[in-house]
């Protein structure tokens, strides 16, 4: 292949961005390029010629036109996405219409609401305040609701309500024009609530996919905002989540998310490289345990920072076939990141005040492979690293004969995997 530039792309179309994103997204281009022994070129611009193949790393997804006019048809060309129509890059593609008359936007498909009904919390997506008072009372049925502004990302312009006076309100306050053009979303609440990321990456020849949980932080004006992802990521596409041994739920979060995803697949014109899914899982109003897509995000994110930090472990070590990371945000003046880790920004950001980001790499001397035994390692909350084999935290192993299948994980470490506080790879036997 030509020698190639990673370049970012800030599309007109995409979401402001604070300092601390954009330094960020240029650490993730930066990354990749280093990765694939390309050239970083910095921020695109249309008043340079290029004369080598471009590779782009946009602040949010593309619509299908943008792409076009990058050159952009295939996703080798892009970290990140590309959607025929606005509205299928946010939150308001997730839930299906309240009628069958309901208020749309052009391109709208019943049939990817239909196909992900299952994978998904119960919701609407309204495009007029008529059609979100009718979605919001058949809701309100099942409990308190969470109404969701679809642009908006990282827990930010969320409202939670619990009756038809409150919805009234909102709805009286909340511009019918941003209704029509963007949507509003409408759906079950979660309390108790633990998201799990799910993902799969694509640059070139490499690809990962991995399951993993979110963590929510205080910002610094005293509002709950995501905090960072901690991920597992194993060699290869979907099917290796298979081979993983892990809880019930995460598995169900998993089958929920490769669902959404190849109903988004089926849009004509979609195309991504990384496809990542925010799951919600918990507890409604009723004490009813519910689990479901909250959203997908086809462009550089949050746990970006993490995913290239995996690739490229598994790009030196072609041995290794698990690896453990975490992409971090902590907010305030108090914050220091831990020994080892990698600082993304580390200062006072105009928009966001005091912040710190920064990625750590679990160290692992185990690797993943055919007949192999679980080896795990356990993480004391203080720092501690105990590693231990056999009864008492696996009730066995993997069994070499073909057709046979993972062992049973006893529910104690099961809990301790839930709360991030060990790592599971396998190793080769003796």
């Amino acid at each position: 292949m030509s020698k190639v530039i990673v370049v970012v792309h800030l599309p007109l179309s995409g979401m402001p961005m604070c300092t601390h994103e954009k330094l960020t997204l240029s650490t993730v281009a930066e990354a990749i390029a280093g990765l694939k022994s390309w050239k970083f070129g910095g921020i695109y611009s249309t008043a340079h010629r290029y004369h080598e193949q471009l590779y782009f790393v946009p602040s949010d997804t593309l619509i299908s036109d943008e792409a076009l006019e990058l050159g952009i048809s295939t996703a080798s060309r892009i970290f990140g996405g590309v959607v025929p129509y606005p509205f299928v890059k946010t939150k308001a593609i997730t839930h299906q219409l309240v009628r069958e008359d309901a208020d749309r936007p052009e391109g709208w498909s019943i049939g990817f609401a239909e196909t992900v009904h299952d994978s998904v919390l119960p919701g609407f997506t309204a495009f007029s305040a008529a059609d979100a008072r009718l979605a919001g009372r058949r809701l309100l049925t099942l409990g308190a609701i969470r109404l969701k502004d679809p642009l908006h990302a990282g827990g930010s312009g969320q409202t939670v309500i619990t009756t038809a006076w409150a919805l009234d309100e909102f709805l009286e306050q909340y511009p019918a024009e941003k209704i029509a053009t963007r949507g509003l979303v409408l759906e079950t609440d979660l309390q108790r609530s633990m998201t799990l990321s799910v993902g799969q990456v694509t640059i070139d020849d490499l690809m990962i996919a991995y399951h993993g949980t979110q963590r929510t932080v205080v910002n610094n004006e005293g509002q709950p905002v995501y905090g960072g992802s901690h991920i597992i990521c194993a060699r290869g596409g979907w099917q290796v989540l298979d081979e993983l041994p892990m809880p019930e739920e995460v598995r169900l979060a998993v089958t929920q998310a490769r669902s959404y995803d190849q109903a988004a697949s089926d849009y004509f014109g979609f195309l991504a490289s990384r496809r990542n899914y925010d799951v919600g899982q918990g507890l409604d109003s009723e004490g009813r345990w519910r689990s479901g897509v909250f959203e997908a995000s086809w462009r550089s994110g949050g746990a970006s920072t993490a995913e290239l930090a995996a690739l490229t472990e598994f790009a030196r070590d072609p041995a290794l076939q698990i690896v453990e990371v975490s992409a971090v945000k902590e907010y305030g003046t108090a914050c220091e990141p831990p020994r080892g880790s990698v600082i993304h920004f580390h200062g006072d950001d105009p928009e966001d005040g005091p912040i710190l980001r920064y990625t750590t790499i679990m160290p692992s001397s185990c690797a993943l492979s055919q007949g192999g035994g679980l080896h795990v390692h356990t993480r004391d909350p203080l720092g501690g690293i105990n590693e231990k084999d056999g009864p008492g935290v696996l009730t066995g192993e993997k069994p070499n004969e073909e057709g046979e299948e993972y062992a049973h994980i006893s529910s104690a470490f099961d809990q301790r995997h839930r709360l991030g506080l060990c790592r599971i790879y396998q190793r080769p036997r003796n």
